[in-house]
């Protein structure tokens, strides 16, 4: 007969999938696969979706995802804490992206003129679905500024800095972006 010994209670470290933000960061920091995982699984809905929104097809979106993921777990060692790691990662993420977009050159620079009107752009009556089909045969360079400035929030000058463009050129892909949106969806309304 064995007799057991009751060595008092043990603890074990928490599951990535029951760790805070804190403490996964530092799992994956640490190479630790199963946090990555969780991390990945955690954001990469989020982060698909700002992909595609900026490559406007499921192949960029992807490649972009991936390459984005790769630079964050990479460059986590950079990650001071100031913002939660999720809004760190769109960071890394969309750059990411806008690069993956860059890189197709077919960023576009527009003349200045009407790029400072105000428009009213009320999406409250279209069909979600539609309207994501509609950005998504922006041309890319409308797209992008399109989904950064109105979907993501950044403001012009982030967006001129990220894109490697003047802020009158966001705001005038802006504008011809909301144009172009206005004749796709214009029968829709």
């Amino acid at each position: 007969m064995k007799l057991s010994v009751n060595r008092g209670p043990t603890f074990s470290a928490p599951t990535p999938a029951r760790m805070t933000e804190k403490e996964l960061v530092a799992a994956c920091r640490r190479q630790d696969r199963r946090a990555q995982k969780e991390l990945y699984d955690r954001y990469s809905r989020a982060m698909y979706t700002a992909c595609y929104r900026i490559c406007g097809d499921f192949d960029s979106a992807n490649d972009a995802l991936q390459e984005g993921f790769l630079k964050v777990f990479q460059k986590l060692d950079t990650f001071r804490g100031d913002s939660t790691v999720g809004a760190w990662m769109k960071v890394v993420i969309v750059r990411t992206a806008l690069n993956k977009l860059r890189s197709r050159k077919i960023m576009e620079d527009l003349p200045l003129n009407h790029a400072d009107e105000e428009l009213d752009w009320g999406t409250s009556a279209l069909d979600t679905e539609y309207l994501e089909k509609a950005i998504a045969k922006l041309p890319d360079g409308y797209r992008a500024v399109f989904v950064l400035i109105e979907v993501e929030g950044y403001k012009h000058k982030e967006v001129a800095e990220m894109l490697n463009i003047t802020t009158g050129t966001s705001k005038s892909q802006l504008f011809y972006a909301k144009k172009k949106l206005r004749e796709y969806l214009r029968h829709y309304v």
